[in-house]
């Protein structure tokens, strides 16, 4: 039920997923090129060398293989990819000041990025909750600069802590992809697989959790509380932590193979709606869960209201109204046929 509330509350309001695009485009664009220049600047020798080079043609091999089942290069690609790997330390441990530099100059722009766009994901929280809480339509500008203050806090708060937490995720994940098929007795295309499904689980799991703990930190920030209070309130929940958690590991799922379908069947050109929709969705599915949570009611529609303190009460009560809808029609189609 949460879903679909949250799906429709998407709906209702898709035109935010243009401006959320719009604003995601000029902030990319901007950062990616910041970025290159910073990377031209202290690592263009690096980046063309032999070892970085070789690192590159043993990936290509390696998918090439993977996906063309070539067993003997899967076998050996572990050892002769860490030898690739030794010998790039030892070429960045000859450039150490170069790449200290360029390392901080693309985590701060990297930084920037998060922090800039995280303040427009607060700004469109603002827009749903003004949408749910009395049926409002707020422009983006206007909650952009509303909630400027709020959202930069929540920033300075959020970003490292998250960036901290995807450290650790990959770390988690390297580890996974690397030590699980040497679990075997042999290093084959079948072990290689489940490395890499054991990794893109562990990832997508530890995001579920970071989404669950944090699920109601904007909510509640944009409802009135400070920061620190919120906070706290999002990751002390632990009433239907169960519940959350497992829509949050679905709702990624589903992300995925819709971002992927859509991907391949319009060659990418369909992604520029889907990524920032997925965003929004998930917005959307945080502010659907503190609105049930805490008992409040909420505008789906202009003419539909729904939440309540019996929120579990009334999806029970709207599922026996469809089934006894249902048995009326089928009723109603089966009585001229027995006259």
């Amino acid at each position: 039920m949460k879903f679909k509330r949250a799906f429709r509350l998407l709906t209702d309001n898709f035109s935010s997923v243009y401006k959320l695009l719009l604003y995601r485009i000029v902030l990319d664009g901007f950062f990616i090129g910041l970025s290159y220049v910073v990377l031209n600047l202290g690592l263009s020798e690096i980046f063309r060398s032999a070892e970085v080079k070789n690192i590159f043609s043993l990936l290509g091999e390696f998918f090439e293989a993977l996906f063309a089942g070539r067993t003997a290069v899967l076998e050996s690609f572990r050892e002769t990819f860490l030898e690739a790997i030794k010998a790039v330390v030892t070429l960045l441990a000859s450039n150490i000041g170069s790449i200290v530099g360029s390392v901080v100059g693309v985590v701060l722009v990297y930084l920037l990025s998060r922090f800039l766009k995280g303040v427009g994901i607060f700004s469109m929280g603002n827009i749903f909750y003004d949408r749910m809480a009395f049926y409002g339509r707020t422009h983006f500008s206007a909650a952009y600069f509303k909630n400027l203050g709020k959202a930069m806090l929540y920033q300075i708060i959020y970003v490292p802590l998250s960036f901290v937490y995807d450290l650790l995720t990959l770390g988690a994940c390297w580890f996974f992809f690397f030590y699980t098929p040497s679990l075997f007795s042999s290093y084959n295309f079948v072990t290689i697989v489940l490395g890499l499904s054991v990794s893109v689980t562990m990832c997508i799991c530890m995001q579920a959790l970071k989404m669950t703990l944090v699920s109601g930190w904007i909510p509640a920030m944009i409802a009135g509380n400070g920061a620190g209070k919120s906070m706290k309130e999002s990751f002390c929940a632990v009433r239907g932590v169960a519940g959350r958690y497992s829509s949050y590991l679905v709702a990624i799922y589903s992300i995925l193979l819709v971002n992927i379908a859509c991907g391949l069947m319009t060659f990418g050109s369909m992604l520029l709606l889907t990524v920032p929709a997925s965003y929004l969705f998930l917005l959307c599915l945080q502010f659907v869960y503190y609105f049930e949570e805490h008992g409040m009611k909420y505008y789906l529609s202009a003419h539909e209201i729904v939440g309540g303190e019996n929120v579990a009460e009334q999806d029970e009560l709207e599922e026996i109204a469809k089934q006894a809808e249902q048995a009326g029609t089928e009723s109603g189609k089966g009585g001229p046929a027995g006259v």
